[in-house]
């Protein structure tokens, strides 16, 4: 008799759990994952303006309706004449988008090394159960610590530039998405794993090709929700330490009683927040309905 090779690869992609050979699947192209993006986004952002009309009608409504002092408050109207309308609206523009660029640019950073940060050491906390029960307590006793009282810490370690607030967007990201993350990873069903197991595959084979596409939705999840952390982590930044950005303008137009100023920087942070969001949900359709389909296309767009 012949005896039959049963042995599975499990690290060869679309394998057969039962020869371990690839199978051939349909595989979206790139463009049509490019038209998946950006139709996604389309939508997202058609939603995301009637809200906003929503929100910009409420808002005129309140100050009218509570009567609220015209010193301090100011409505969409005044908004848009002080960008957009008013005798000196280039250079107003001029001076906030050159803030703001300084303020995502710092966030960006923060967000995307938060999120990395995050997931490597999940990945290690599920790989080793020991490393999570000696450092993850002493993660959430540092995120117990307001980040207010650690920003002139920080400020004091990394000095007042770019690393600082970094660091600082950083911090309002990373404690999020490493619960998130860490608990989608652990929350696999046991008998995935135990299959992994039994055809020969090591922990860090069910990590990669099981684990990790189950966790895409929480780990897009915390991306969502820690976009606008990221903004406003470099806002705290750049009001305590650096003296830049949209923060610093901000406190400026405060002290100095320039509410439009003040009002415009608000827009502004919140349309950019809306927009982020729209971003990261669209991506997460796409990856989700190509990498993890049985997980569900992410949140309604």
């Amino acid at each position: 008799m012949t005896s039959t090779d049963t042995t599975v690869d499990l690290t060869t992609p679309n394998a057969d759990p039962t020869t371990g050979r690839p199978v051939a699947l349909d595989q979206p192209t790139a463009g049509e994952l490019t038209k998946r993006v950006v139709v996604r986004f389309l939508k997202f952002m058609l939603n995301a303006t009637i809200a906003i009309v929503v929100a910009l009608v409420a808002w005129q409504a309140i100050i009218k309706l509570l009567d609220f002092s015209p010193f301090i408050s100011r409505g969409p109207a005044d908004v848009w004449k002080y960008m957009f309308t008013a005798p000196n609206a280039a250079q107003n523009r001029s001076t906030l988008f050159e803030a703001a660029k300084t303020t995502f640019l710092d966030a960006g950073i923060g967000l995307v090394t938060g999120i990395i940060a995050a997931l490597v050491v999940s990945m290690v906390f599920v790989l080793r159960r020991s490393v999570e029960a000696t450092f993850m307590p002493l993660a959430m006793a540092l995120r117990s610590v307001p980040l207010v009282a650690m920003t002139p810490l920080i400020a004091l370690i990394f000095g007042r530039g770019l690393l600082a607030v970094a660091v600082i967007a950083g911090i309002v990201t990373f404690f999020p998405a490493l619960v998130n993350v860490t608990h989608a990873l652990k929350s696999v069903p046991s008998h995935t794993i135990d299959l992994v197991t039994a055809y020969g595959g090591t922990p860090r084979i069910a990590l990669t090709k099981v684990q990790f596409p189950a966790a895409l939705p929480a780990l897009f999840a915390s991306m969502r929700i820690a976009a606008p952390l990221a903004i406003i982590g470099a806002l705290l930044a750049e009001w305590l330490a650096t003296g830049k950005g949209l923060g610093y303008m901000m406190l400026q137009s405060m002290s100095m009683f320039q509410i439009d100023q003040l009002w415009s920087c608000v827009a502004i942070v919140t349309f950019a927040s809306v927009v982020l969001y729209g971003i990261i949900s669209s991506i997460e359709n796409v990856v989700l309905s190509r990498y993890a389909p049985g997980r569900g296309t992410g949140s309604p767009v």
